[in-house]
């Protein structure tokens, strides 16, 4: 909960600061007439837009779950990011289209000295802020405030190519590079909008988050009990900064349910004392089976009816399979 308010408070000032660089933008375009300043003022109306929507989103996934979302209410932030990739392509397709026009009818420039400062002067802010949104948005698995802090920083590129562009119009008297420099802009902007929509789409249809599996199966690794004999059956989803685990994990057959549980608990607390405690768990637990002897590392058992014969490493091949592992 504590990250969740946290998101909300960087978010806020993301927005704040898009809608003060959407009104420089504009200036700089009405100072200009250029058609690529004007590209990026349009792609700044999409981050206010986005801004304000994750936002809300973020709002939404601060809730804490109740009966009717069980699961909490982080996948706002997945519907949010989709239309703000959504929002994005849409700018990019009005830039593609204003550029094309501009080799039919040419536009008039002037004032592009000032124009290049004042457009340096929001790409800084903008990579300053949105380099600090990503690196928050990535600490905190918030997939919103991971994508605002982007739109940010493809602004602040876009930005500084332009200011370029723009140099290289005064330095050689050739307008057309102007509308060149735009359309380029535009596929850009088209393509991140694409990505962003793809990984947001990923986390609607709860697709696997191999890099954060993998993440997990080494924790285990690393710091495994004896009394984890096995692990199989092994799910890990993320709803915004919410993390969920499900596995069914080996214990010996004759331990009682409170030492079952035992076991379980400090399981829960290896995963939460590296992922944080935005973790919740549904653990199974199984007991060990006959041929579990060979790869048990317990020592000392009295009930083990085969000698030990190798430690068997978590892999993602192996901990995803819904079977109990043997030699």
């Amino acid at each position: 909960m504590q990250k969740s308010k946290q998101n909300l408070k960087i978010q806020f000032f993301v927005t704040s600061l898009s809608i003060v660089l959407f009104v420089l933008k504009f200036v700089a375009y009405f100072m200009t007439h250029s058609l690529s300043v004007l590209s990026d003022a349009l792609e700044s109306i999409v981050n206010v837009l986005a801004g304000l929507i994750g936002l809300y989103s973020l709002y939404v996934a601060s809730k804490p779950k109740d009966k009717d979302h069980p699961y909490g209410h982080g996948k706002a932030e997945f519907v949010s990011a989709a239309f703000e990739g959504s929002l994005i392509i849409t700018a990019g397709l009005i830039i593609l289209y204003e550029s094309i026009n501009t080799f039919f009818i040419p536009a008039t420039l002037h004032n592009l000295d000032n124009g290049i400062w004042l457009l340096l002067a929001t790409a800084i802010l903008n990579m300053v802020a949105g380099l600090f949104a990503k690196t928050q948005g990535k600490k905190n698995k918030s997939l919103a405030l991971s994508s605002s802090g982007q739109h940010l920083l493809i602004d602040s590129y876009t930005t500084y190519a332009i200011a370029i562009g723009i140099g290289l119009v005064l330095y050689t008297g050739y307008k057309i590079i102007d509308a060149i420099i735009a359309i380029a802009m535009g596929l850009w902007i088209i393509y991140n909008g694409y990505k962003i929509i793809r990984e947001s789409l990923a986390g609607i249809m709860d697709e696997a988050d191999m890099a954060l599996l993998d993440e997990v199966i080494l924790e285990l690794n690393q710091t495994r009990n004896s009394n984890w004999i096995d692990m199989h059956n092994l799910r890990v989803i993320k709803y915004g900064a919410l993390m969920h685990i499900d596995c069914h994990l080996t214990v010996p057959w004759y331990f009682n349910v409170n030492e079952a549980h035992a076991a379980v608990d400090e399981f829960t607390k290896l995963i939460k004392n590296k992922f944080g405690e935005s973790v919740e768990f549904f653990v199974h637990t199984d007991g060990c089976m006959t041929y579990s002897c060979p790869i048990c590392t317990i020592e000392h058992c009295e009930k083990r009816t085969s000698v030990f014969e190798q430690k068997l490493n978590w892999t993602r091949e192996n901990v995803l399979s819904d079977l109990k592992h043997q030699l």
